[in-house]
């Protein structure tokens, strides 16, 4: 799965575990030496996926993206 970041932009994000939409996302991390993107980042309301205290922005490792479509990513968190 090859991709630059600019490509994740306005992708709606779909968790496959329970047919949740998540939200679309809103930025990506990736490793500065490497260039490799390692999470995506989608705004949410859900504190328990949150691994920023006092954000609620759900941030998905690079391991639970399943399938990246046109228009929609599929993760499994």
């Amino acid at each position: 799965m090859g991709a630059r970041g600019l490509d994740f932009k306005h992708k709606e994000v779909i968790n496959i575990t329970d047919g949740r939409r998540l939200g679309y996302v809103q930025d990506v991390t990736a490793d500065l030496e490497s260039g490799i993107i390692t999470s995506i980042i989608v705004p949410g309301t859900n504190s328990k996926l949150s691994i920023f205290s006092g954000n609620n922005d759900i941030v998905i490792p690079w391991k639970n993206i399943k399938c990246i479509g046109d228009d929609i990513i599929l993760v499994e968190i």
